[in-house]
């Protein structure tokens, strides 16, 4: 065995003796992260919605009813979350690059936990696919795939497509899976773990019972309600399509620019939807019916999961939190899918339930962003926070819901050449499109929630809103840390 390797056997062996090595009564962390989540949930007060668990979790922690992904779109949002860096610092825009390609040395948020005698394993999708950190875990994440649909003749269809594919070269893994979707949505009468987000519960429950005697952080990675919209037939029942109310406002913004909205090309590559053009009324009801059975389908599986974690008397000792990725539009702004700065797209659940919290069942309105869910979880579980985290412990908010908080909350997406910067206060959204070579200005929207909370009309040109478009310009241009404390303990 040559030097390199025996020093690389011995640093896998001491990581592996470290792994789960710390007293049995340091607080885990149960992390849960569910893919295109929108806030439509029976705790958020969608009644239309089955949730009872995500509900019940809701009851037991706090639910945040503002809080905000740095990107609307998976591998930037994640990368964000997990690093503790905005996507400024990771440089992670799209959903190929790798975040240890510009920030080779960052320890993630799970890596953290790892390093300090936690054990950390995931199921299902974390960091986004193809993109893992083995550092990160103490073992390989649990396997849990499923083919993606179950009828045969939708199997038929993708088997025909992926044949199609063999020789032709894509430029990027995305377009390869794009070629060879089926339709966007299935409803077919099989058991729970027929489709992979059961599988993913499956092996969560496993993975509880073989780490409930050390330390741990466990990640679960729900795929629904992501496209395609496949879910068992029982959770399609749940719901009458009819009743369904579709999007209150099926149209643009008036006088949005020409950065804000997305043509939707994620759902477009679906086998049943058209290139260009809207989906008909009839689309657009069925892809919604399937949005909530895929919710209320991946709310069971977490059902499971927390049930589980009772059975094993850990509840007591365990942090959990859940977090959707981001927003998703359905139908709203005559639009799908995420890939905004637009309120649909990058406010998104998180609820958080910590042992000996003060205030369980709370509702916070404090405006949060997903880069603070490292810093917090390093507070809960009494672990130093790493110095290159760019957010700010909410650990306060679950005893002190109303306690004063951050002025702003900030998130972007980039469009070709131009960046849009955007932030979150407390009655406006207002976001900047500029050129990514100069920061030179293109275009600016302003919406004032207090009379437009569906961002229906951008009044950022209104010679009336001059003055406030120039104060929010320096919030905006003075960033993220000088909003990063909470108000009571910034200075004057």
């Amino acid at each position: 065995m040559t030097r390199a390797k025996t020093m690389l056997c011995a640093a896998l062996a001491s990581a592996a003796a470290t792994c789960g090595a710390l007293a049995a009564d340091r607080m885990n962390v149960l992390f849960v992260a569910v893919d295109d989540l929108r806030t439509e949930l029976g705790c958020y007060g969608v009644k239309e919605v089955r949730s009872p668990n995500i509900d019940r979790l809701a009851a037991r922690g706090t639910l945040f009813e503002r809080a905000y992904c740095q990107q609307a779109v998976c591998s930037p949002s994640r990368t964000s979350l997990l690093t503790g860096c905005r996507p400024d610092t990771t440089r992670v825009y799209d959903l190929e690059t790798h975040f240890r390609t510009n920030l080779p040395d960052v320890v993630t948020l799970p890596q953290h936990f790892k390093n300090s005698g936690y054990f950390t394993r995931s199921v299902g999708k974390i960091f986004h696919g193809g993109l893992d950190d083995p550092r990160s875990w103490c073992e390989p994440p649990a396997k849990a795939g499923r083919p993606m649909y179950q009828l045969p003749e939708n199997q038929a269809l993708v088997a025909r497509k992926t044949e199609a594919t063999k020789g032709k070269t894509f430029k990027t893994p995305s377009a390869r899976y794009n070629a060879m979707t089926g339709p966007a949505w299935e409803c077919a009468d099989v058991p729970d773990n027929a489709y992979s987000d059961g599988a993913i519960a499956d092996a969560a429950i496993e993975m509880l019972r073989a780490a409930k005697d050390k330390p741990f952080f466990i990640a679960v990675g729900f795929l629904k309600p992501h496209l395609p919209f496949i879910a068992p037939k029982k959770y399609w029942d749940l719901y009458t399509r009819e009743a369904i109310p579709p999007a209150p406002n099926p149209f643009p913004p008036k006088d949005a620019t020409r950065f804000t909205l997305a043509d939707w090309g994620e759902l477009r590559a679906y086998d049943d939807i058209p290139h260009i053009g809207p989906v008909t009324q009839e689309q657009a009801r069925t892809l919604k019916h399937g949005y909530y059975a895929c919710v209320s389908y991946m709310d069971a599986q977490l059902g499971r999961v927390l049930d589980e974690l009772e059975r094993l008397g850990l509840r007591e000792s365990t942090v959990v939190v859940l977090w959707g990725d981001h927003g998703w539009k359905l139908g709203e702004h005559a639009s799908w899918c995420k890939h905004s700065n637009l309120e649909n797209d990058t406010h998104a659940p998180l609820i958080c339930s910590a042992p000996g919290q003060k205030k369980a069942g709370a509702r916070t309105r404090a405006l949060v962003e997903f880069v603070d869910i490292y810093p917090t979880l390093c507070e809960l579980a009494g672990l130093p926070q790493p110095s290159h985290v760019e957010g700010t412990s909410f650990a306060p908010l679950l005893d002190v819901p109303d306690k004063p908080w951050k002025a702003g909350a900030f998130s972007q997406y980039p469009r070709g050449k131009v960046m849009g910067y955007s932030l979150r206060t407390d009655r406006y959204r207002f976001t900047r499109w500029v050129s990514r070579a100069n920061g030179a200005e293109q275009a600016r929207e302003l919406y004032d929630h207090q009379v437009d909370p569906q961002e229906n009309e951008n009044v950022a040109e209104r010679p009336e809103n001059r003055a406030r478009v120039e104060a929010l310009t320096s919030q905006l241009e003075a960033g993220w840390k000088a909003a990063r404390q909470p108000p009571a303990n910034r200075g004057p």
